[in-house]
């Protein structure tokens, strides 16, 4: 009988260890690559002007809809990032950009800001990846309805950077009202599994699929745009099985592009 239980002891250590190692190797390599690139830098002196990657307004007559997310600010950014979401509709000469932002919400302002910045900026020193890129005529009711989703979203004073309702808890909120635009957020958008209203089960944010959740701290995701996901204390662990790759806390997504 000691045999046996040894064996069984010896496995629970191995996977206990196991576990710990994927959780935490990847947020080291990513924090080491943070400080890296963050040496010597102040959020106050970054750069915020435009990245390029929305095109012209001036000379783009379609409607535009777009999803840019970009590593936070400071040590969080090793761990997360912030996400928003542009629109603008057909013949409109500018873009309307929205977001959630936690400065200030202590202080009685809304959570969600209009135009803070450009629709594509470095967002204080960070490159933003354009997440989705849609266009045509039917992305104008696509609009109507992003800004009805906007004015829906039920926590437009609140804020909480963990694990959530923050930027990406209401970029996932969008996403779900307007399935159409596909919108597969990446594994380092802490918070997009914080489900509105206490629910424990929602569609993906693409639309593609269901997930479960308790509070955005434990829940699982299977979706054809995703994959299948697991969320444990708002960090997420994957495999993107549409176009292959690995998702892990803090590296995020690891294959090949999308």
């Amino acid at each position: 009988m000691t045999q046996p239980r040894s064996r069984r002891s010896l496995w629970r250590r191995t996977a206990g260890w196991s576990v710990l190692l994927c959780l935490v190797l990847p947020i080291l390599a990513s924090s080491g690559c943070t400080m890296l690139g963050g040496s010597g830098s102040d959020w106050r002196n970054a750069r915020r002007d435009s990245s390029q990657q929305a095109p012209d307004p001036s000379t783009t007559p379609e409607a535009v809809v777009q999803v840019y997310a970009a590593r936070t600010v400071g040590w969080r950014g090793s761990l997360g990032v912030h996400t928003w979401i542009v629109v603008k509709p057909s013949g409109a000469r500018e873009y309307t950009r929205y977001e959630v932002v936690g400065w200030g919400v202590m202080r009685g302002y809304p959570a969600i800001r209009v135009n803070r910045g450009g629709p594509d900026n470095y967002w204080f020193g960070a490159r933003p990846e354009k997440l989705v890129d849609r266009r045509g005529p039917e992305v104008d009711d696509w609009i109507r309805r992003i800004e009805t989703a906007v004015d829906t979203y039920p926590y437009k004073d609140s804020y909480r950077t963990w694990p959530g309702p923050n930027s990406n808890t209401f970029v996932a909120h969008v996403a779900r009202v307007v399935p159409e635009l596909r919108v597969d957020l990446p594994p380092t958008a802490i918070g997009k599994d914080f489900l509105p209203n206490g629910s424990v089960l929602a569609a993906a944010p693409s639309g593609t699929g269901v997930q479960f959740s308790l509070f955005g701290l434990l829940g699982l995701m299977g979706a054809l745009e995703e994959g299948v996901e697991l969320n444990v204390l708002g960090l997420s662990f994957g495999l993107d099985l549409n176009t292959p790759a690995v998702k892990l806390p803090g590296l995020g997504r690891l294959g090949l592009p999308q």
